[in-house]
C-alpha cells in the first residue's frame, strides 16, 4: 500500500512538472516570436511607422504577410482598410503679402492664420484707423510684459480680435509684433480655431520695423496686399483587418495600434531635442508591443479553433491612433461596427514594459460590462490597477461609444513613452507572455458562455479647456473640419441623449448660435445658463433635423 501511494505521488508529480515544462517551453517560444516581431516592427528600416509613411506601408506588408503565413483570412476579402483624414493646414503655393509692393518672405516675414478666409484684399491702411471697409492694422501685444509672457495665447488673441473686426466691417486684419517678443508666433497647422469671413495675415518684429513703422507712415499710411490661401492637408493611413469566422452570432474584436510617431514631426514627442535632432521614434513599446500581441492572439486562436469556436473573431491592427485615434474611428464608422454584432473588444497598447518586481498591469474598461467582474478576477499573477471608465487615450474609445464593451490592456508608463529610446531590446518579452495568458484566459472564459455580455456605460470625465455653465454631454470628435460639430459619445441621462442625440450626428446650431466648429460651440454653450430650453439642428445620414433640448450642468 505504501508502494502503491508513492508510485501514485510519483506519477502526479511528474506529470505535474511536465506540463509546468511545457507552458514554461510554450511562454519561451512566445516571448521569441514577440521579440522577433517587435525587432522588425521597431527597426530602423520603419522609421517610426508614421501614418501615411512607407515606414507604416512597410509594417502594413508584414502584418499582411503575417496573416497569410498564419492562414487566417481576410475581414471581408481584404486585409487593407485605408482611411482618409484632415491631418491639418498649411499655407497653399501662391499665397503672397506684399506691404508697399514688397513681397514677405512666407513664414520668415509673414504668414496668414489657420482660421483666415481665403481671398484676395488690396487697399492702404493707417495704424489706429479702423474704419468699415479697411484693412485693420492691430498690435499683436498690448505692452512689452505680454510681448514677453510665454504662457500669452496669441492665436485665440488674434480669433477673438479678429472675429470682433469681421462684425465692425474690416475687410482683413494684419497683425504686428511691435515689441520684439522673445516668443516669435509660428503657423499652427493643427488648430482648431474655425475659418473666419475676412483675411488675417501676422507680421514679424522685423518685418514690422523694416516696412511698415516708417518716419512719414502716419502721413502716407500703407499699401497692403493680400492673396492669402490655407488649404486643408489629407492623409491616408492603412488599417489591417483578419478574421476568423466560425459562423457564430457575435463576433470578438482583438486589437492594437501599430503606428507610432516616425520622427516626431507630428509634434507628439516628448524628447527634448526633436525639433533639433533628426531621431527615429521605434515606438517598441507604443505599440509594436500590442500589434505584436495581436498577432499572437491571432495564431492562438487559430491554432484552438476547435475550442474557440462560440465567436468569430476579428483581428484588427489599427493606424492613426497617435494622431487622435484616427483609424479605430473610421474603421468603426465604415464598417458599421455596432453592438449589435459585437461581443466585447479587447484593445491592447502598450503591453511590453511589464515590472518583474511588482508585476503592476493596469486594465481598463471593466466598469462597461458586469460580465467582466469574475472574468478578471484570475489575474492573480499581477498587481492589478482596474479602471472602469470605458474612454481612454487608446482605440477601445472607438468601440465603446458605439455600446460596446471594452477591455484595455497596459503595463504602465514609462521613461521612454514617446522618445526614440522606446527600442526593442528595453522589453520584458517574458512579461508580456505573461500577459498574454491572462488575456487569453479571459478569452477562453468568455467563449465557454458564448453570449454577448451586457454593456454598462461608465462615467465620463468632462471634455474640453474651459468650464462651463451648461453641458450638452457629449464627446466632440475633434478630428472633425468639415464644418459643425461631430459627436463622438453621448452621455447616460445628459441633454444631449434626451433629446434624441446620436453618436455620429453633426451639430449645426445651438440656440441662436451657428456652429461651424469647436470655437463656435464653446461660444454657444457659453450664452446658455442650466434650466434654458432651446433647439439644436442636427445633420443626421445627410437630413437635418430639428430637436428640443434642455440645457443643465
Amino acid at each position: 500500500m505504501p508502494i502503491r501511494i508513492f508510485t501514485f505521488t510519483f506519477s502526479c508529480f511528474f506529470v505535474l512538472q511536465s506540463a509546468v515544462f511545457a507552458q514554461k517551453k510554450a511562454d519561451r517560444k512566445v516571448a521569441q516570436e514577440l521579440q522577433a516581431d517587435v525587432a522588425f516592427l521597431a527597426s530602423d528600416e520603419l522609421e517610426g511607422r508614421r501614418t501615411g509613411t512607407d515606414g507604416e506601408h512597410k509594417a502594413a506588408d508584414y502584418l499582411e504577410q503575417r496573416y497569410k503565413a498564419e492562414e487566417i483570412a481576410p475581414y471581408k476579402n481584404q486585409y487593407r482598410y485605408p482611411f482618409h483624414f484632415i491631418y491639418g493646414k498649411e499655407i497653399a503655393a501662391g499665397t503672397q503679402v506684399l506691404i508697399n509692393g514688397t513681397a514677405m518672405k512666407m513664414d520668415e516675414e509673414a504668414f496668414p492664420l489657420p482660421f483666415t478666409a481665403n481671398k484676395h484684399v488690396t487697399g492702404d491702411v493707417l495704424p489706429d484707423v479702423m474704419e468699415q471697409g479697411n484693412i485693420w492694422l492691430l498690435p499683436l501685444y498690448a505692452d512689452q510684459d505680454q510681448a514677453n509672457n510665454p504662457h500669452f495665447e496669441w492665436e485665440q488673441s488674434m480669433f477673438d480680435r479678429s472675429k470682433e473686426a469681421l462684425k465692425q466691417g474690416a475687410s482683413a486684419v494684419l497683425f504686428y509684433d511691435g515689441y520684439g517678443s522673445k516668443w516669435e508666433p509660428a503657423f499652427n497647422k493643427h488648430s482648431e480655431l474655425e475659418q473666419l469671413g475676412i483675411p488675417v495675415v501676422y507680421l514679424t518684429h522685423n518685418a514690422y520695423l523694416k516696412y511698415v513703422k516708417q518716419p512719414d507712415s502716419a502721413q502716407k499710411g500703407t499699401s497692403v496686399d493680400l492673396g492669402v490661401t490655407v488649404n486643408k492637408v489629407e492623409r491616408t493611413g492603412t488599417n489591417l483587418a483578419a478574421y476568423i469566422d466560425n459562423h457564430a452570432r457575435y463576433t470578438v474584436i482583438l486589437g492594437a495600434h501599430y503606428d507610432h510617431l516616425g520622427y516626431g514631426e507630428d509634434g507628439n514627442s516628448l524628447y527634448a531635442n526633436a525639433g533639433k535632432e533628426h531621431q527615429v521614434h521605434h515606438g517598441a513599446d507604443d505599440n509594436a508591443s500590442g500589434t505584436a500581441a495581436v498577432l499572437q492572439m491571432a495564431r492562438w486562436v487559430k491554432k484552438n479553433s476547435k475550442k474557440l469556436n462560440h465567436y468569430n473573431y476579428l483581428f484588427i491592427n489599427f493606424s492613426g491612433e497617435e494622431l487622435g485615434l484616427y483609424g479605430s474611428k473610421n474603421f468603426v464608422k465604415d464598417q458599421n461596427i455596432d453592438s449589435a454584432h459585437i461581443a466585447y473588444m479587447i484593445n491592447m497598447d502598450m503591453v511590453g514594459r511589464l515590472n518583474d518586481s511588482t508585476h503592476y498591469l493596469e486594465l481598463g474598461g471593466v466598469g462597461t460590462s458586469p460580465a467582466w467582474a469574475d472574468v478578471v478576477a484570475d489575474g492573480s499573477d499581477f498587481k492589478l490597477k482596474l479602471d472602469s471608465s470605458g474612454v481612454g487615450p487608446s482605440d477601445h474609445t472607438s468601440f465603446y461609444n458605439v455600446g460596446i464593451p471594452v477591455l484595455f490592456f497596459f503595463t504602465g508608463q514609462h521613461m521612454d513613452y514617446h522618445k526614440p529610446s522606446d527600442k526593442a531590446e528595453l522589453l520584458n518579452y517574458p512579461g508580456e507572455a505573461m500577459v498574454l495568458d491572462y488575456v487569453k484566459n479571459v478569452v477562453t472564459r468568455m467563449d465557454k458562455q458564448g453570449v454577448k455580455p451586457a454593456f454598462t456605460a461608465t462615467k465620463q470625465t468632462a471634455t474640453g479647456r474651459r468650464n462651463y455653465k451648461v453641458s450638452l454631454g457629449i464627446m466632440p470628435d475633434y478630428s472633425f473640419q468639415e464644418g459643425g460639430v461631430r459627436v463622438d459619445g453621448v452621455s447616460d441621462n445628459r441633454p444631449a441623449m434626451k433629446a434624441g442625440i446620436k453618436q455620429g450626428d453633426i451639430i449645426t446650431r445651438l440656440g441662436e448660435t451657428h456652429i461651424n466648429g469647436m470655437q463656435s460651440y464653446m461660444e454657444a454653450l457659453n450664452k446658455l445658463s442650466p434650466g434654458d430650453k432651446t433647439q439644436v439642428t442636427i445633420t443626421r445620414d445627410g437630413k437635418e433635423m430639428v430637436l428640443p433640448v434642455e440645457m443643465s450642468k
